[in-house]
């Protein structure tokens, strides 16, 4: 199902329904402010399975992003520094994945990764979504191919028709980007860009 949702001023009965949905450990694709993506209820493990069944994944091995409303309950996530913690203030939101040591609180099936990758995407869309479960989503990328056309990884409608059937929902937030967050490794005591992406650090 496509559902189409504005940077402001959603219908608050549609808010509560894809509330309901991540509650109830359905999977959603999304837009962030880099590319769409594929997610659920971080807290909900069956729902990570699910998409790790959709993509091919081994849990154990792929590390995943946790997308957050802002930076007030990350602690409670993952281990971050002082120095971890202002580098992510500058810089949040934005087109960034910090990756942190990961914390207890996270489901059993993350227990077997030590670390986490954090983003709080500059879309309002995402974060409101997040506000609505009070809870993070977890997120990925789309599964798609090397020489998948492009447009169906940036235009909702055609990400509907192609993944629609494999999701609970769609969120058509207007035509998603091209370019992947840039990675910030955060784990060391030193902070290293592993991939350059759309941001650039502050």
């Amino acid at each position: 199902m496509l559902q189409k949702l504005f940077e402001k001023d959603n219908n608050p009965r549609i808010m509560e329904q894809i509330s309901d949905v991540l509650n109830d450990g359905g999977i959603i694709i999304y837009p962030t402010d880099t590319t769409y993506a594929i997610g659920c209820h971080a807290l909900k493990e069956r729902a990570i399975e699910r998409i790790c069944q959709i993509k091919g994944l081994d849990p154990r091995k792929h590390r995943f992003s946790v997308v957050f409303p802002d930076m007030s309950t990350i602690s409670e996530y993952v281990k971050v520094d002082n120095a971890s913690f202002k580098l992510m203030r500058r810089n949040l939101p934005g087109p960034f994945t910090f990756i942190l040591p990961a914390g207890s609180r996270l489901p059993k099936i993350f227990r077997n990764r030590k670390e986490v990758g954090i983003r709080i995407p500059d879309n309002e869309i995402t974060l409101s979504i997040c506000q609505c479960i009070d809870a993070p989503l977890l997120s990925t990328t789309l599964p798609y191919d090397e020489d998948d056309d492009i447009e169906y990884l940036t235009d909702p409608e055609l990400i509907d028709e192609r993944f629609g059937e494999l999701v609970d929902l769609v969120i058509d937030g207007g035509l998603g980007g091209t370019s992947h967050s840039t990675i910030v490794d955060c784990t060391t005591g030193e902070h290293e860009i592993v991939r350059q992406g759309l941001g650039e650090l502050a």
